[in-house]
């Protein structure tokens, strides 16, 4: 049996009367650009986030580029954040003009190491962007508790961990709903994917959203008046009815994601070389990846693919390692643990429209690799 590593087909075709209506509907109208659909999504992201706004863009790498710029970075301004995670994170700091500053993450989560954070502070650092990698929050009470008495922001990269939630001091906070600023991505493998590009930014600081909504339209409010230089940066109107239309399954979807997670977990507990994702027990994964560590990681990816087992390695080489980013001066060894992830972490299928069946495949084909 063949598994893929991601199936849309089949989500398409659970939903599809539900989504084609909507896209009709926004083709009828002709309302293409910033249509009702942009502000019904925005208002239910913000809801969802427990934030006040949600501001509709291009994609989730221009979610995290455009808070960046309202920082308006110099050269020499340190940005704080993880080397393990996709690129646009660290890109997006770099092209916002300022310089990344790569600190070591945590074993267990994957997620950037708060005490890490802390020792790499300095008079230059302008914020810190942590990434709750694969679905799960970092620790973001730590991290408030560092940038917070120094007047540093935080933009939370989630472009993985939409309705993630964390709780702290007896109730649960959301994704999007502890930082300055938390971008999004609507990629269409997200857990809310789009039917192409997309992303969304939510923040419950008055001024600078409504500086997010004039830099996501070339720098102004009012047509062709510009307060500022900004960018076209619009979340297209079908997007946005596609993702309406989408997210009354998020939670379902999510919930069946943490099933086939726990079914995984169980069926490989007795295989030594494989260790699955551990869940902070504060947090609420929602598991936008299974991602285990393992020995002889190489060699099972041939196994799987031999076996026509989808899988992904998110991610092989450490960004602080990457040549673009030679000029910072990282050299191998610099950042251990995010380097040994690197080697040893590979990922499975675990998008909710799989079957019982397709998870017994993958798990006995694991199991028969390292019987």
């Amino acid at each position: 049996m063949n598994v893929p590593l991601l199936d849309l087909v089949a989500q398409y075709c659970a939903i599809k009367d539900e989504v084609m209506p909507a896209l009709l509907g926004v083709i009828e109208s002709q309302q293409f650009i910033m249509g009702p659909a942009i502000q019904q999504l925005e208002a239910e992201v913000a809801r969802l986030s427990h934030a006040r706004h949600g501001i509709g863009c291009a994609s989730g790498t221009d979610a995290l580029l455009l808070p960046l710029k309202a920082l308006g970075l110099q050269p020499r301004d340190e940005v704080i954040t993880t080397p393990f995670t996709f690129f646009a994170t660290a890109g997006t700091i770099h092209n916002a003009g300022g310089t990344p500053v790569f600190v070591d993450i945590e074993p267990e989560s994957f997620n950037i190491d708060p005490a890490a954070v802390e020792r790499a502070i300095t008079p230059r650092t302008r914020a810190i962007l942590p990434v709750h990698l694969y679905g799960q929050m970092a620790a973001m009470e730590r991290l408030r508790a560092s940038a917070e008495p120094r007047g540093i922001p935080i933009i939370e990269d989630a472009c993985q961990a939409i309705g993630a939630r964390r709780r702290l001091d007896g109730q649960w906070r959301m994704a999007g709903e502890l930082g300055w600023v938390t971008g999004y991505s609507f990629f269409p493998s997200k857990n809310l994917g789009a039917w192409g590009d997309g992303g969304m930014m939510v923040t419950s600081d008055d001024a600078v959203a409504d500086r997010l909504r004039k830099l996501r339209l070339h720098g102004g409010a009012k047509q062709y008046h510009h307060e500022e230089v900004g960018t076209n940066s619009r979340l297209d109107t079908l997007q946005a009815a596609v993702l309406v239309a989408k997210l009354p399954h998020l939670a379902g979807w999510s919930a069946r994601r943490q099933e086939h997670a726990a079914y995984y977990t169980n069926a490989l507990a007795g295989v030594p070389q494989v260790k699955p994702p551990v869940v902070d027990r504060a947090n609420e994964h929602i598991f936008h990846q299974y991602t285990l560590r393992v020995e002889r990681r190489d060699e099972l990816q041939a196994h799987l693919k031999a076996k026509g087992i989808g899988h992904a390695i998110y991610y092989p080489l450490p960004l602080h390692l990457q040549p673009c980013f030679a000029y910072l001066g990282y050299t191998a060894g610099r950042l251990p643990v995010a380097e040994q992830a690197a080697r040893e972490v590979i990922s499975l299928p675990i998008y909710p429209e799989l079957t019982t069946a397709q998870l017994d495949c993958v798990v006995d084909a694991i199991r028969g690799f390292y019987r």
